[in-house]
Formats: structure tokens, sequence, C-alpha cells
């Protein structure tokens, strides 16, 4: 019984008969100790909370509670009860994420709160090694069970040391942009900016955020969605450095539907999750899928992870034709990739009888076909088709029993309209109906999908960034593309799987690449997305050396493990991910100089392996050479350069 969590279990059972007014009683830590989180009820009785890790305080005393129709639960409140801790010992598997097989382990507890009136409020506060997370959930209207309950606003905030720093991705205004398209989580970030920086925009800040105070980083999300509350943000004033949770703005709603969160009887709130650490424990988190919901039945021989060919990146819309995509069916078949995606417009460009010849003509080469939807009704102008097909449960049912028979494999679904409890319930029909078809899925023009693959495994990805195709449109995007990718394994990719569309090696259309060829590979390995659509053209494919094409052949599908090795945020960032028995450990370096590391591999044992990066010649040249790993490899990453590196059994 010397095990620390075997001790938890003896606390545990100890604290259960302890008295639960006491603020000490309101703390709770996490299985190693390292962490700790405190509930109490300040002065004016506001509830506040606080996180410290190895007694240093990372959040200091900070908002919680809920305005409701009618009821006020974020003051005036008293302690009524707690629940005894509760140890969560859970182990779950994934297809898509960072890695295969999970455990999560953690102690949770409840704290009853009431106002004047007597209605209540539950916390649920859960601490684990990597992280703290709570929820709220109000009882049923006392007398009136199935009475409708309304949320006003969330007073969630943290409150980090004016001496903390922020990196943080501005929230667009809904209605704005291209055809009225926005919000779809697509601005460039704000890095290492001091806490309590002005937003840009006043839509305020989307999830992830990430904040360093001293040496502890903490990453901010949510999870546990199930389509009766609305998506959240920061809001954008954050003076003193206090940021509080707000949510989306009227625009941001399916036709007719309910903006915040409402529910008839109980209502319940995602997780507001933090990860909290060093960079290792962030990158490693897997918190933001530990506190989502268990998988719905899917049929798992339905659920392949893989890597497909994409016109549409780098050639656009005039080429979503009939030879165009039979001649990227043979470019993924010639590449072993598992799917070609053929994207918007397909219904007008091609026809439905001719896709079907393409669905046949892929399945011979052992490739799946995947269609692009217009989700949008009226909330956006955007012209592409087919649209409005997926509004409603009959057409999607419909629709989806179609493509099934057709023989498609999955759909990408585009041009979202916000996180309102409505639009967020429009997503989770669209997963269900596809689910309910056996058919995978890809959000574009869509919000962050907030622990959803692992309630969906059909979900493969979704896009929630700005990605390789804003490159493609303006000189200035390309210019900024090193530190934004950089960026992405700290934030957006945290947690969820992400369509970035990565990699291209040769010319892009009227644009100055701005990247070396190993930076665009690394891509390949640092983004986390369960079917990866790769941007390069055959034309760009047929430059690289054999051993690139090689290495992109054989690429795993899904990943077993990862080991964050080193990294800043923006800067620079070197991650190892295990599939079977074999590592591929990938860097990129955003500087305009060299950078130059020295790489603790000895989790590697000394294997021997190969490594591919940039060569001397020039930003195009791709080189191969032998690499042993250690506990100090040194390694010279060159100017917005990366590089692969393979290590065998």
């Amino acid at each position: 019984m010397n095990h620390p969590f075997a001790l938890l279990l003896l606390l545990a059972a100890t604290l259960s008969t302890a008295a639960p007014a006491a603020t000490d009683a309101m703390m709770l830590k996490s299985p190693d100790g390292h962490l700790s989180a405190t509930l109490h009820l300040a002065d004016d009785q506001t509830l506040r909370y606080t996180v410290q890790r190895d007694g240093r305080p990372v959040l200091l005393p900070s908002r919680l509670g809920l305005r409701l129709e009618g009821a006020d639960l974020s003051t005036g409140l008293m302690l009524v009860s707690q629940s005894p801790p509760r140890v969560i010992d859970e182990r779950y598997e994934m297809q898509v994420g960072k890695k295969r097989q999970h455990h999560h382990r953690a102690i949770e507890r409840d704290h009853v709160f009431a106002n004047a009136t007597g209605r209540q409020l539950q916390v649920t506060l859960r601490v684990a090694d990597d992280g703290v997370a709570f929820r709220y959930r109000v009882p049923a209207m006392p007398g009136a069970a199935s009475a409708l309950q309304q949320v006003q606003a969330e007073l969630t905030s943290l409150r980090f040391a004016p001496t903390a720093r922020a990196w943080l991705q501005p929230m667009s205004v809904a209605k704005t942009g291209w055809m009225r398209s926005n919000p779809a989580y697509e601005e460039h970030y704000l890095m290492d900016v001091p806490v309590g920086t002005a937003c840009p925009m006043p839509a305020g800040w989307v999830f992830p955020a990430l904040f360093r105070s001293g040496d502890d980083w903490v990453a901010l999300s949510e999870a546990g969605m199930d389509g009766r509350w609305h998506g959240s943000r920061l809001q954008a004033d954050s003076a003193g450095g206090e940021y509080r949770i707000g949510g989306p703005p009227p625009e941001e709603v399916f036709p007719g539907g309910a903006l915040l969160a409402q529910a008839r009887g109980e209502l319940v709130s995602p997780w507001r999750l933090l990860a909290v650490g060093s960079l290792k424990t962030l990158v490693e988190s897997t918190l933001g899928t530990d506190l989502a919901a268990p998988a719905v039945a899917f049929d798992p021989t339905l659920v392949k992870p893989g890597l497909a060919s994409w016109s549409w990146a780098l050639l656009k819309d005039e080429h979503t034709v009939y030879d165009e995509q039979k001649r990227f069916i043979d470019y993924a078949a010639d590449m072993h990739w598992d799917y070609t995606l053929v994207d918007a417009d397909w219904d007008r460009r091609i026809g439905d009888e001719r896709v079907k010849e393409l669905v046949t003509y892929a399945a011979a080469k052992g490739v799946g076909l995947l269609l692009w939807y217009n989700s949008a009704g009226s909330w956006n102008d955007t012209p592409y088709t087919p649209r409005d097909r997926l509004l409603t449960h009959e057409l999607r049912a419909t629709e989806f029993r179609r493509l099934r028979e057709m023989g498609v494999k999955g759909v990408k679904v585009d041009f979202f309209g916000g996180d309102g409890a409505s639009m967020l319930a429009h997503y989770l029909g669209i997963l269900d109906d596809a689910a309910q078809a056996g058919l995978l899925v890809n959000f574009h023009g869509a919000t962050l999908p907030r622990g959803w693959a692992r309630t969906y495994p059909n979900l493969m990805t979704a896009e929630a960034v700005r990605g390789l195709e804003f490159t493609t449109f303006t000189q200035r995007d390309q210019d900024l593309v090193a530190s934004h990718a950089v960026m992405l394994p700290f934030t957006r990719n945290l947690f969820d799987p992400m369509d970035f569309t990565p990699m291209v090696f040769g010319e892009i259309p009227n644009i100055i690449r701005s990247t070396r060829n190993g930076f665009e590979l690394a891509e390949a390995v640092l983004f986390i997305s369960g079917i990866q659509h790769f941007a390069e053209v055959p034309e760009g494919m047929a430059r690289v050396p054999a051993f690139v094409k090689q290495l992109l052949q054989t690429l795993p599908r899904r990943w077993d493990d990862v080991h964050f090795v080193d990294g800043l945020p923006g800067r620079f960032v070197v991650i190892a991910r295990r599939a079977g028995n074999t590592w591929y450990v990938a860097g990129q370096n955003a500087g305009h100089s060299d950078a130059v590391l020295t790489l603790d591999l000895s989790f590697l044992e000394g294997r021997r392996g190969r490594i591919i990066t940039d060569g001397p010649a020039s930003s195009r040249e791709l080189i191969q050479q032998d690499l042993v790993a250690g506990p100090a490899t040194a390694l010279r990453i060159k100017p917005r350069g990366g590089f692969v590196a393979v290590f065998g059994p």
C-alpha cells in the first residue's frame, strides 16, 4: 500500500467523514500530490477558486458562478454539502489522437452551494496529475422538475499574476469576412504578450488559450459538450490579468435556435479544464479527451484514419473536374494513401453519376472517396454546393444513405455559423447521423471540436485553424506561417485533431514560399489529424528524393504514444510520436537563424535511425543522414526548416 494512488484511496476514505464546512476541506490534490485546487467563499459570498503547483500559486483567486433567468448563482452563496472524494481511474482507447491507450486518474469531489432563496449550484472539482477541471450542475427547480432553466451569463474567470504571459488567438467577429462566413477560429495568434493585453477583436479569445506564470504553463479549454450548452471563449476585456469566460453573440445560432445553454430539468455545463505543468506535461496531456463523453456506437471496421490526396489546396475550384480527380486518385494510389477528397461544387462540375464512377475507380485502386458539403443555411452567403442538404435529420439521413450506397467513405462539411447552443447541436446532429450511416466526418469553417473525437469515433478531423490554404491567398500569411505553425502543437492541436492540410514541397501559384522543405515535411508528423489531407500535388511530389516519398508512403495512420522533447510556442518544437515499436521524431524552427539544439533522446535507448532534414544547397533540398539517439543529441535546424527522424526497434 505504498503506491501514491493507493494512499489516495485511503485518504478519500478518511476525508469522507471529515466536516464539510471548513475552507481547508474544499482543497483537492492530484494523485501525485503536485497540483492542488481550492474552493472558498469570499467575504462578499462570491465563490472563488485557486490553483497551485508544488505550493506555487498558478491561478490567483478567480471567480466561479452562473446567472440564470430568474436566479443569481454567483453571489450570496453558502456551502450546503460536500461529497466524499471519489477516485477516478478510467481507461479508454482512441484511434485518432496523440496516443491510442489512455489512462485517466484523478480525484473528484462535488460541492453544493445555495443562494438566499435556496436555489442550488453544484460545482464538481476534479484534479489530475496533468491539470484541474470543474463543471457546474444546477438541479431541477424544486416543484417544477420540467421547468426550463436558461443561462444568462457565466462568471468563471482566470486571474494570473501581473508577470504572467499569454499566447492567444483572437475570435473573429460573426457575419464578417468572405460571404459573412466568420467565425471559424482562423486568426493569427498573439504570442508571448503580457496578460491583460487588449484583444484586437471585440469577440474575445478562442480556446485553447495558453499562459505561462513563472515555471508553470496553463492551457485552458473545455470538454464534455453534448449540444445543450453553447461554445465558450474568453472575453476581450482582461484588465488586471483576469480573463472571463464569455458566450457567443446573438448572430451565432442555427436559425430559430437557442443561443445560450438551456435545459428542462437539470442543467449541466461542460468541463472547464486547465492543463497545468511544464510544457512537456501540456503537450503530452490528454485531459481534453479524458473529460469527454465515452464513444457512441460506431462500426470499428469503418474507423480508418488515413492519408489523403486533395487537389483544391493548390489548384482551387477549376480542378474539381472528373479527369483531375481521377488523376488525384492515381496519385493517392501511387503514394499508398487511403483517400482522395473531392471538394466543393462536385455536384455541378462532375455530377452524381460520374462521381459514382470515381468511387468505383478509386475502390479498385484501394482508395476511398470523400465528398465536400456546404453545411450552411441562411447564416452566410457562401455559394458552393452541395448546399442545404444537411440542415435536418431527415435531409441528412436521406443524403448519407445515398452516399453509403454509392460507396463514399466520408464527408467534409464546411461553413458553420458559430458557437451558439443550437449551432453546436447542429454539429452533433451531423455526427450522429453520419455515425448511423457509417460515414467519416471532417468539419471545416468550424468550431474547436472540444473532445468530440473521443465521443464520435467517426470524427476524423476538423479545421478550426488558419491553415495552409491562407498561405496560398496572401503573401503576408505565407510570411507568418512558420511561427504560426510552431504555435499549433501547443494550442489548437493540443487535444483535438486539426485539418491544417499541410505540406508543400514545390511552388505555390503567385506566392513566394517562406519555409524550407524540411519544415513542410515535419508537419506530417507534428500535426495530428485522423485523415491528413496533404496539399502537395503530383508534380511537386515527383521532384522529392525517393527516401522522402518512401517515408510518406509508409507514414503511420495513427499514433500509439507521444513524447515531448523540446520547444517554445511560436519559436521551435520537437516532438516524438510512436507507432508500434517505431519512433518518429519531428522538429521545426520558426526563426530566421539556425536553431542549435541539444536534445535528450535517451528514451530511445541509443537506437540508430535516419534523419531527413534540409540540405545546404537550397531551401528545397532534402538530405538523409544517420542519427544515433542519446541523452545529448546535437541537431542544427536551418532557419524556417525542420526534420523527421525515424528510429526502428
